[in-house]
């Protein structure tokens, strides 16, 4: 099976069946979490609702496994155990590992594909041996958790923009992934009705190299796909500096007063890759 990331992946509640095909529909990728969203005595209902949506007429799952993650608890718990159990019995080969610490934590989820979801200061740390594991196809970050587990209060300062630690986990997390050729998905925007800044921090997240970001609210997934879609006129200049090098024939030359090599070469590139 070949997953499809996308840029857009959207979190739905393991227990709230009912949004399970409208997440799918308005998103790239649909993330049912069994983790945070859902509370300790809803996690058995949350179990059945995903096993439920399977059917017995033999036509297949609701949810298209290719275009489905499920979040699972964190590694040594005895959540994480039951989840296992319950994905044994469904077609859903792809997981988010919820507060990954460590390469060996990974070795339980041999025959997964695993986002390793690195959102603690272990997992930061940790991140380029968890990106090195065999059955790890992206990783991820998570703010919140972090500074929680550093016993902080809050990932962003009052202007909306990231503390230093918080930048530092973001760019270890990005690192870890390239340094692999793993997929690196953004954090989640928690501040809903702020589009303007989601936008803001999605346009970031796609120049700095993030292959995703992650929402929490079906509003905001128009908001990740246009960051991520090129613009006509981006299109044409790479098209234009493409086509510039080609006739140039050199490794470096000058293209509209800018000294071009190869690393801009690969951003036009990246850009048609995009549009694509």
């Amino acid at each position: 099976m070949t997953f499809v990331m996308g840029p857009a992946l959207l979190f739905c509640p393991a227990d709230r069946p009912e949004r399970f095909q409208k997440a799918a529909e308005r998103s790239d990728a649909v993330i049912v979490d069994l983790e945070d969203a859902v509370a300790a005595p809803d996690k058995k209902r949350a179990r059945g609702a995903i096993l439920a949506q399977l059917g017995s007429s033999g036509e297949g799952p609701e949810l298209d496994p290719s275009r489905t993650i499920i979040r699972i608890n964190p590694a040594g718990t005895e959540d994480f155990e039951i989840d296992l159990h319950c994905l044994a019995h469904t077609p859903y080969r792809t997981v988010m590992l919820a507060k990954t610490e460590s390469a060996e934590q990974l070795r339980a989820l041999d025959g997964f594909h695993v986002i390793a979801l690195c959102e603690t200061a272990a997992g930061i740390v940790n991140a380029p041996a968890i990106a090195a594991a065999p059955n790890v196809v992206a990783l991820m970050w998570g703010a919140e958790d972090l500074l929680a587990s550093l016993g902080g209060t809050s990932s962003r300062k009052d202007d909306g923009g990231y503390r230093a630690v918080a930048l530092h986990a973001r760019s270890s997390v990005l690192l870890a992934a390239g340094a692999f050729g793993k997929e690196a998905v953004d954090a989640v925007y928690v501040n809903i009705p702020d589009l303007d800044g989601l936008g803001e921090e999605a346009r970031d997240a796609v120049a700095s190299g993030f292959s995703s970001k992650a929402c929490i609210h079906p509003s905001q997934v128009a908001a990740v796909r246009a960051a991520y879609a090129p613009s006509v006129d981006e299109v044409a200049a790479a098209r234009e500096l493409l086509e510039a090098a080609r006739a140039a024939g050199t490794g470096v030359f000058q293209f509209h007063g800018r000294m071009i090599d190869g690393p801009i070469l690969k951003h036009a590139e990246a850009t048609l890759r995009k549009a694509r």
